[in-house]
């Protein structure tokens, strides 16, 4: 297994990836690919738990290496500074985690919440490909499904039960796709 596919180095590279989405992409992939080689060069084939471990913490704090590498940005490069991320973070997460319930009182109302909820998750840097799509998955299918049910049960009566699931489905998978973007910014 080469050093830099060990799971603690995975882990300390997504860290270090998360804390510097503030870079322009073009330098964040130079910092993570100059890491790498850092790491690699280190790191015998054969280094175990304990040396990567040492590796990593003389390598520092992701936190401490992203907010260096961001000092040496020049001010008009920075892609967002730390507040205004964290806004536009929380804005995303928020319109992902609601547009499905707006969906059943205004679907006019809950189509642009998502809508606007998938353009900001995509443009933004936190997250990896694979984290978007499960998450825009997650939001959009129970507002669909229960659209496509809507359709279908129209002429016949909506029971409380029925209306129940709409809700469930609405509320449940839009949170659980959410939750899983907010863990990932927590990770």
């Amino acid at each position: 297994m080469n050093a830099t596919d060990h799971p603690l180095v995975h882990t300390y590279l997504t860290a270090v990836e998360r804390e510097s989405a503030a870079l322009p992409p073009e330098r964040r992939a130079e910092l993570i690919a100059d890491l790498r080689e850092h790491i690699t060069v280190s790191l015998g084939a054969g280094d175990g738990d304990a040396r990567i471990r040492d590796v990593l913490e003389r390598l520092g704090e992701p936190r401490t290496l992203a907010a260096s590498a961001l000092a040496e940005e020049p001010d008009g490069r920075q892609s967002a500074a730390p507040a205004e991320r964290r806004g536009r973070t929380r804005l995303t997460l928020a319109l992902l985690a609601v547009g499905g319930l707006l969906c059943l009182a205004n679907p006019f109302v809950g189509a642009v919440a998502l809508i606007a909820g998938l353009v900001l998750l995509a443009k933004s840097p936190l997250w990896t490909s694979r984290q978007k799509a499960v998450a825009a998955a997650a939001s959009v299918t129970g507002p669909v499904l229960v659209g496509l049910a809507g359709l279908l049960l129209a002429s016949s009566g909506v029971s409380p039960a029925e209306l129940l699931v709409a809700v469930a489905l609405c509320l449940g998978l839009p949170l659980a796709g959410t939750l899983s973007l907010w863990r990932a910014t927590r990770g």
